[in-house]
């Protein structure tokens, strides 16, 4: 049985959390040296602590095989991340996250990090910092 639509007033919640959230992405992304496509592509390898191929790659991102051999082409040339041959099939390549790249990548993180810490000390007041810590537990239950 299929579920009911939203009610009006949650759609409106909705797209006004989408509003925000998007709204302080783009913000913190000011002053990124790595571009998004390339931070993507080094979470992905640093979260799973593996490596992929550039086929792989392109499927997660959901982005056109071409489209990521480019990315991962100025990435290697970065030295953001290295190719290897496959243990398995000669015909691929292996694409795997350097230390420059975990490197470059918990850069952004921490001065993103820095960025909204800032933010919370200075525009919110105590009882809104508790109210946001609450908050975090509601969107990590939403995702």
């Amino acid at each position: 049985m299929p579920s009911p639509d939203p009610r009006p007033d949650t759609l409106e919640l909705a797209a006004d959390l989408r509003a925000a959230l998007g709204s302080l992405v783009r913000s913190l992304r000011h002053g990124d040296e790595l571009p998004q496509n390339q931070a993507a592509v080094l979470g992905l390898l640093i979260r799973d602590d593996r490596s992929c191929t550039i086929a792989e790659l392109a499927a997660l991102q959901r982005v056109r095989h071409q489209s990521m051999a480019r990315t991962v082409a100025l990435m290697t040339q970065a030295g953001l991340v290295v190719q290897e041959p496959h243990p398995t099939d000669g015909r691929k390549l292996l694409v795997g996250a350097t230390e420059t790249g975990r490197t470059a990548l918990l850069h952004q993180r921490a001065r993103r990090e820095q960025l909204i810490a800032t933010a919370i000390e200075s525009r919110l007041t105590p009882t809104e910092q508790d109210q946001l810590r609450a908050a975090v537990g509601l969107l990590k239950r939403l995702s």
